[in-house]
């Protein structure tokens, strides 16, 4: 049987949402705000408009190419890929969706088959995706599947395990998407933070920023933010140490700003040398003031051991309750295999959300 043939148009982005050629990339935008409807039954993981505009542009980090496919009119299917600019010059990370109406019908597959195309012919042969899933399944239950770290499952008869097996992709790593209730008992944050105190000592200080790095910091932060790209658990997903500069922070630091986000960054300082021994980033959107996203948050190998992750993510909550008193959760993403850092989410009160499946496909 022949596959149908579908017109698989490129996303052009407009210079701003009032521009005469915005259409397409509005129409985009309630697309993806659809399939992430489909997904999770609330808009917790989508972005408002003018947020994606901005981050969806390319920089000198990363080009994105999107793509859809319309039925009847209406776009009903989309995909992107991203090329990173700086690391990884090998790789790509491809997604692809289609409304649950018109799954079936290849849709799906041309998409993939585009980007695949694509992403190889710019000599990128490791592809990477991942899949969303809710928790409505028992991850140590029956027809699962477990990713090569052998933490975590996925179901095994979801359409996008199903379909990311069926195209050749291995499950390498799964995250947890865990969820917050704000504010937490207020007698559990204080045992927590006083124990957290107590190992710490008089050896640390406790620093705060928002949204601006303080200049005298700003070269540490980027070494903290390279060992980032290392030290986070990654499975078996190849992936280069992203080289970090005072220039890289400064963008980012624009970037988040551009998007719209409000981002309270707290860190722990080893008094005896000056060193940043550890930070932690919360981000608050205006637009989305019932939520906020706990980002990264590292603790250098030198300066374990003494509660520093928990410590500086208590300070950062405390930060984030006073000056925006509207947040009712906080989300955020680690590993499965990352004991360390879910224990320490666990005992502040986060609970599992979902899960998200990292894959990987080798292309010869």
């Amino acid at each position: 049987m022949t596959s149908p043939t579908y017109l698989i148009e490129p996303l052009v982005l407009p210079a701003s949402l009032d521009a005469p050629d915005a259409r397409d990339f509005l129409e985009f935008s309630e697309l993806t705000d659809a399939l992430v409807m489909e997904t999770w039954g609330n808009l917790d993981r989508a972005s408002p408009p003018a947020a994606r505009l901005e981050a969806w542009r390319d920089d000198p980090y990363k080009q994105l190419q999107m793509f859809f496919i319309r039925s009847a009119g209406q776009m009903v299917a989309r995909s992107w890929i991203r090329f990173t600019a700086q690391e990884n010059l090998g790789s790509a990370t491809v997604r692809v969706d289609v409304r649950e109406a018109h799954t079936g019908g290849g849709m799906g597959k041309a998409l993939l088959r585009h980007a695949e195309e694509l992403a190889v012919a710019s000599g990128r042969r490791t592809l990477q995706g991942f899949t969303e899933h809710m928790a409505n399944f028992d991850p140590d239950g029956p027809n699962v599947l477990k990713p090569a770290t052998g933490t975590g499952a996925l179901p095994v008869e979801s359409r996008p395990v199903r379909f990311a097996a069926a195209a050749g992709y291995a499950l390498e790593q799964v995250s947890r998407f865990s969820a917050l209730d704000v504010p937490p008992e207020a007698s559990v944050l204080d045992e927590l933070e006083a124990r957290a105190r107590a190992s710490a000592g008089d050896d640390y200080e406790l620093l705060g920023w928002t949204d601006h790095c303080p200049d005298e910091y700003v070269d540490q932060m980027a070494a903290l933010m390279s060992r980032m790209s290392t030290d986070a658990p990654a499975g078996e997903l190849l992936h280069d140490e992203e080289e970090w500069d005072a220039g890289r922070v400064r963008h980012v630091e624009d970037l988040w700003k551009r998007t719209g986000r409000v981002s309270l960054v707290a860190a722990a300082m080893h008094k005896d040398s000056g060193e940043l021994a550890a930070y932690s980033v919360l981000q608050f959107s205006p637009v989305k003031p019932w939520m906020a996203e706990q980002d990264d948050t590292l603790v250098t190998k030198a300066h374990r051991g003494h509660r520093l992750g928990m410590l500086i993510k208590i300070h950062n909550l405390r930060r984030l309750m006073a000056a925006h008193p509207s947040v009712e959760r906080v989300q955020t993403f680690n590993a499965a295999e990352n004991e360390h850092m879910l224990a320490i989410n666990v005992a502040l009160g986060f609970r599992p959300a979902g899960y998200d499946g990292e894959w990987q496909r080798l292309v010869p």
